[in-house]
């Protein structure tokens, strides 16, 4: 299943491919794994890669290399840049300063391009939004590199609707990229109508909540990464959302299917300008989440899921407060 990325995109596929766990980010990885992981999802036609410079300092772009060398024409490489960060010894990532100056986009593009192996960038995107550069700033820089034929197209992540209309009014935007999933719908009041009015295709990340919405995290003692850091996985708000997730395995298995497909195919069902970008560093879980196109939601389907899980029913921020002020700027 391919759709079109925003009004005047690319076809790319519906349901991605998120990379950044096969860099340490959620545990270990084995390299040779995550390789032919990305290997068959391209195989199985799924071309959009999810990396971003920072995710271990490189390591994941230098990973995604490997496994499109002599198939680039294959694969549609979405890249994230800008988010400055301090790497931890198990691979994890402490997030610090954003930048959004042309400077230093103008230089990472390049970094980008070498640890790729590539002449060019599909879908260059902006982490997130640097609070002391005018967004046009940024996206002025992004438009030269598109002059260049650098990277063909813009994209933003977990931008406010004010930062995304400055950013279309410089040079269109392709897509934004933001948390949405079952478990996170604030977009649905102001982004998501922003976006659509502007022509913007929506890349949805985290559509399982970080695994929370698999049915296979049975108690805390099952995250030993740095979800443990994330309110919604703590306390007590950890076996409300578990309670949750329980109906929706129960609705799963009258569906018949898994509770992974069932929230991968309520987020494709909010909308054909969507795709997602479920993660994972394994050629099951892929094949598995790729299966989630079977998934065919009517409105009972739809009602049901809705009386379930509410918008705005979780319990807990989808990350810890300090990093939540770098969301929505």
């Amino acid at each position: 299943m391919n759709r079109r990325l925003g009004i005047n995109g690319p076809l790319v596929s519906a349901i991605g491919l998120g990379c950044m766990g096969m860099s340490g980010a959620y545990g270990p990885s084995d390299e040779k794994e995550s390789i032919a992981t990305i290997e068959r999802a391209l195989e199985l036609g799924h071309n959009f890669l999810d990396t971003a410079d920072y995710y271990r300092l490189g390591h994941n772009e230098e990973l995604i290399s490997q496994a499109i060398k002599d198939k680039r024409e294959k694969a549609f490489l979405s890249v994230k840049t800008g988010q400055l960060v301090t790497p931890g010894p198990d691979g994890s990532m402490t997030p610090g300063p954003v930048c959004g100056h042309p400077d230093y986009l103008r230089n990472a593009v390049f970094y980008s391009l070498r640890r790729l192996k590539t002449d060019y960038i599909d879908l260059y995107t902006q982490g997130r939004v640097d609070p002391t550069v005018p967004i046009e700033e940024t996206v002025g820089a992004l438009a030269d590199l598109v002059q260049k034929g650098v990277i063909r197209y813009i994209g933003l992540s977990e931008a406010s609707p004010d930062s995304i209309r400055k950013a279309a009014a410089v040079h269109p935007i392709t897509a934004l990229q933001i948390e949405y999933s079952l478990w996170s719908r604030d977009i649905e009041a102001e982004v998501l109508p922003t976006i659509r009015k502007l022509g913007i295709g929506l890349v949805a990340y985290a559509p399982l909540s970080r695994g929370f919405l698999s049915g296979e995290i049975r108690t805390p003692n099952d995250l030993k990464d740095s979800r443990v850091n994330m309110p919604r996985y703590q306390g007590e708000n950890f076996y409300k959302n578990l309670a949750l997730v329980e109906q929706i395995k129960m609705l799963a298995t009258e569906k018949g299917c898994t509770p992974t497909q069932l929230a991968i195919a309520w987020v494709l069902a909010q909308g054909d300008d969507i795709i997602t970008i479920p993660g994972t560093k394994r050629i099951n879980y892929l094949e598995a989440n790729i299966a989630s196109e079977n998934v065919q939601l009517n409105r009972e389907d739809l009602q049901s899921i809705e009386a379930i899980m509410p918008a705005g029913i979780v319990s807990g921020t989808r990350y810890p407060e300090r990093f939540m002020n770098a969301l929505n700027r």
